[in-house]
């Protein structure tokens, strides 16, 4: 750009020079001598800012590449020196250039944008090696090893905080400016900044399956996957270049062989109408408008992992949410304890914690968590799970039963009735004897509600929820929530089977987004026409199967995602409508001699500066 910008200076000064050598008359020479001059000044001045153009053209030609923005530029400025048009020679490839530097300009910005986003790439990790710090570059550390992050650097791999509390800022990774509370025992994830604490955290992953990893694969590589607007534009530009540059060869040659005119007339026409034709404008901004959009998306950590997706998301029509860990935060805790036959409630809930404790499923996790005390492995006598049904174990001497109602029938307990309670009712018998229950459910986001009514506002027609989980439970998150249809009972291949039949129900143009969290919905999230991954707390092989992913775990930010889609795409229509409509007005105006090569000047340079910077809106998201 440095380069583009002090060729650009030094040919408008000698361009300068050139006008006012005949207009004021600067040296007092012969009118010939003075023209040659001239001349000589503006071959300087076109060297000095077309060479490059100029090369590139050529070089394309050797590799079979001819019909491009270069060679037309090329062929109309060496042919405007050709009829003696020096001026419009220079100033059409002074201006087509510093139209380009426009355009770098709007481009570097948008990339710096993004690159904000970048610098969450961490330079160092501080390794604890035998009460030792040793800093090492996070590829090398390992799984296991121990990390000490201290106030001010970035948290270079993910794992678990062994000692130490402090608040995070997590900006660059979710968008989100308030900092997050940390302390032993949580997860922390790469790519945050450690604000005021000093932490030791257990590495989990190695650094290329760490998010920050990922993170930056995502958005380096968000412009491969092409969108089919910016697939058209290409396709355009292939076929329309060649026939406008026919066009000007007709234009040049076979109207003053029938109308026996001026061909140098008719030549400056065709140069003309090569200058307004160049689909620079179209070519350079319809690509800029997407990743800009990405990148507005990835400032409210959205990561959109190509323009084919963020096109995709503002025509969908049908959402389709997983619950457990999208609509709900994932995490179960007891709700409510119920005793029978004179148990007390905290024995009942340590005997169930007993019971429980060789059990990592989060139903399990819950009990032993608000028992809160650890777990005297002593006690425990015997263990032995009933697949589908709960766990039988003997603790203090005592046979306790915990799970369903199932289980409950095949201990003979005919008489214990089934709870109806929005959750997961855990049942428990002591030596044979119901003792009560235990409530334990989930916990709904606070944006979920929004995020429905935002869904709806966006344009969504309508709104589905898949799970697992019984009808009940289905039932009481829908009410808080309101969704239009919820499916509950779902196996895994149920919620394929369940998008299969809706994906065949919609309308052709209409996209169906399937947003989940968890290992089980992967496949879904392949399926769906969009799939939409929450990724702070979600599955690896949820957001690898995923098309955009929400980094905050926040429902509402898909719609968010939806207004910056749209706003792309009007944008890209915008550009797209403004650039042809003024070209076609401006090429046949030149076919037919009634404007200039500085009208055609304006068509190219004029209208690619201005659709580059309209293409630049997409950066700033509301």
């Amino acid at each position: 750009m440095k380069r583009r910008l002090r060729n650009i200076i030094i040919a408008t000064i000698i361009f300068i020079i050139a006008i006012l050598i005949e207009k004021i008359h600067i040296l007092d020479i012969n009118e010939t001598l003075m023209i040659r001059i001239q001349m000589i000044l503006y071959i300087c001045s076109y060297a000095v800012v077309g060479f490059e153009v100029v090369k590139k053209a050529i070089m394309n030609m050797i590799h079979g590449e001819f019909f491009d923005e270069n060679f037309l530029m090329s062929i109309a400025t060496i042919g405007a020196f050709a009829i003696n048009e020096y001026p419009e020679a220079v100033a059409v490839m002074l201006f087509y250039q510093i139209g380009e530097y426009f355009q770098s300009y709007a481009v570097k910005k948008s990339r710096k944008s993004i690159a904000s986003l970048m610098n969450i790439r961490p330079d160092y990790a501080n390794v604890k090696i035998n009460g030792k710090i040793e800093k090492k570059s996070p590829e090398e550390v390992k799984i296991g090893d121990s990390i000490v992050i201290k106030p001010g650097e970035k948290v270079p791999l993910d794992g678990i905080v062994l000692e130490g509390n402090s608040m995070l800022d997590t900006v660059a990774l979710t968008g989100e400016s308030v900092p997050r509370e940390i302390k032993a025992n949580d997860h922390i994830l790469s790519g945050c900044i450690n604000i005021n604490g000093v932490l030791e955290v257990k590495v989990e992953k190695e650094f290329g399956e760490s998010t920050v990893s990922k993170i930056l694969d995502l958005v380096e590589n968000a412009t491969n996957k092409k969108a089919k607007t910016e697939n058209f534009i290409t396709k355009f530009s292939k076929y329309y270049t060649p026939i406008v540059v026919l066009l000007a060869f007709i234009i040049a040659f076979i109207p003053p062989i029938i109308t026996k005119t001026d061909m140098m007339e008719w030549v400056y026409r065709a140069l003309t109408f090569l200058v307004v034709s160049c689909p620079c404008a179209l070519v350079i901004s319809v690509p800029l408008s997407f990743f800009s959009g990405i990148g507005a998306a990835s400032k409210k950590g959205v990561l959109v992992k190509g323009s084919n997706y963020l096109e995709l998301l503002s025509k969908t029509e049908i959402a389709v949410f997983d619950k457990t860990g999208t609509l709900t935060e994932g995490v179960f805790d007891v709700q409510k304890i119920v005793v029978e036959n004179g148990i007390e409630q905290n024995e009942l809930l340590e005997l169930s914690a007993y019971c429980e404790s060789y059990s990592n499923h989060p139903i399990s996790i819950s009990i032993q968590k608000a028992y809160g005390k650890e777990i005297n492995k002593k006690r425990m006598i015997h263990s032995e799970e009933v697949a589908g049904k709960g766990t039988i174990s003997k603790v203090d001497n005592k046979e306790v039963a915990c799970g369903n109602i199932k289980l409950m029938k095949e201990l003979n307990l005919d008489k214990v009735e089934q709870v109806e309670e929005a959750g997961t009712v855990i049942y428990v018998a002591v030596d044979r004897q119901y003792a009560g229950y235990i409530l334990i459910s989930d916990k709904i986001k606070e944006d979920a509600k929004k995020a429905i009514q935002e869904l709806k506002q966006a344009g969504v027609r309508k709104t589905i929820m898949l799970t697992g989980d019984n009808k009940e439970v289905a039932e009481k998150v829908n009410k808080k929530i309101g969704l239009d249809v919820v499916y509950s009972d779902l196996l895994p291949v149920d919620k394929v089977n369940k998008v299969e039949e809706l994906l065949k129900q919609k309308n052709e143009e209409a996209k169906l987004a399937f947003i989940g969290d968890g290992i089980n919905d992967a496949p879904v999230l392949a399926r769906a026409d969009i799939g939409i991954a929450m990724g702070a707390l979600g599955s690896d092989a949820a957001i690898e199967a995923a098309d955009i992913v929400i980094m905050t775990d926040e429902p509402s930010k898909i719609a968010t995602a939806m207004k910056i889609s749209r706003k792309t795409l009007k944008i890209v229509y915008q550009n797209i409508g403004f650039a042809l409509i003024v070209k076609i007005g401006v090429l046949i105006l030149s076919a037919f001699g009634l404007t200039s090569m500085w009208a055609a000047v304006f068509a190219d340079v004029g209208v690619t500066v201005l659709a580059v910077l309209n293409a630049f809106r997409a950066l700033k998201s509301n």
